[in-house]
């Protein structure tokens, strides 16, 4: 249930509904706005009634949440979540950029690719340590050293970083190194996971499930929330359908419905999305329009010779036109009130 206060309520008002409320066991997770405070509680709701809290001094009225994420949900916060991210802030009707390569593969290859990026205009650099292969005989990443790398070229570059982590165990070593912690999407109902990274202080970017309802999709997004870490940004990396001509479909009637049903901000990662590389420019101006809050792509110095995902790895000039035609897009859209 979400607890309205009035207007202007005072600490101590807050403060008594809290008690009332974990009294009877709920679990509290506060949403303080300008104006008023927003308490969310999740528990039984057999064990208190909505008279007796709207009885309570500072309370303005009690709503019910239907649906099963709660945290999450357009209903507990009605206005948007900014996730910061360093200097950068995600949610707030820009678009941030986050590029990079699949997989870091060597640190003077990785340095290169870091400062081409930056020039060419993105905002957040990607790069991936551990690399979770369909085969077990593919590359499987450079691990903790490509953590160091990934930490490296963030600061020469000035950008933050993100990267993913695949287990619990690796949470705390990950977060040492990275401003963003990645979900992927193999991992996406990882419960344990989920929990793990709900109780570091760093932003989690949760990629959508190959096979995931939007709905599935949300509640691993609660996992996290619930666990203590509200700044979760989902991503749309595609889903898997009859479709054999690209790697996923990429789903961006995702993006304005996430934006209906949560206060979550959204990403869209049009290279797993599609599988190649020249869809990716298309769809990115796509997602823009679709009102997504930033772009993840992948881009290499020469994706031929990549040692993951080079069919859909963009050229730095190629990355370099997709930033301008995003800009542009976006600029059209603000001209349009749109």
């Amino acid at each position: 249930m979400v607890i309205v206060m009035e207007p202007y309520a005072t600490e101590e008002q807050i403060a008594l509904v809290e008690s009332k409320l974990t009294e009877r066991g709920f679990s509290i997770h506060l949403s303080r706005g300008v104006v008023r405070t927003i308490l969310g509680a999740v528990g039984d709701r057999s064990r208190i009634s909505f008279e007796f809290l709207e009885a309570l001094p500072g309370v303005e009225k009690v709503v019910a949440i239907l649906k099963p994420f709660k945290l999450a949900s357009r209903e507990f916060k009605t206005e948007d979540t900014v996730v910061r991210i360093g200097k950068e802030r995600i949610g707030d009707g820009g678009i941030q950029v986050i590029a990079g390569p699949c997989a870091i593969e060597g640190r003077e290859k990785y340095l290169e690719i870091a400062q081409m990026v930056k020039e060419a205009g993105a905002t957040i650099l990607r790069g991936g340590a551990f690399k979770p292969r369909t085969s077990p005989y593919s590359f499987q990443g450079l691990e903790e050293e490509g953590l160091e790398i990934l930490a490296e070229a963030g600061r020469l570059t000035g950008l933050p970083v993100i990267t993913e982590v695949m287990d619990p165990r690796l949470v705390s070593l990950v977060a040492e190194y990275s401003d963003v912690l990645q979900i992927g999407a193999r991992n996406m109902q990882n419960f344990f996971l989920l929990r793990e990274v709900g109780t570091v202080d760093k932003p989690v970017l949760l990629k959508r499930g190959p096979s995931a309802t939007i709905e599935e999709w949300i509640m691993a997004a609660e996992y996290i929330i619930s666990s203590g870490n509200p700044n979760v940004i989902l991503c749309e990396r595609g889903i898997r359908t009859f479709e054999t001509y690209t790697r996923n479909t990429l789903d961006l009637s995702a993006v304005p419905l996430l934006k209906h049903l949560t206060h979550l901000p959204v990403v869209v990662d049009p290279s797993h999305g599609t599988g190649k590389w020249r869809l990716v420019q298309p769809m990115s101006l796509a997602a823009v329009g679709a009102g997504c809050d930033g772009i993840m792509v992948e881009v290499h110095q020469n994706p031929a010779e990549a040692l993951s995902d080079g069919p859909q790895s963009l050229t730095p000039e190629n990355f370099q036109q997709l930033v301008g035609g995003i800009r542009r897009m976006k600029a059209a859209m603000k001209a349009n009130g749109i």
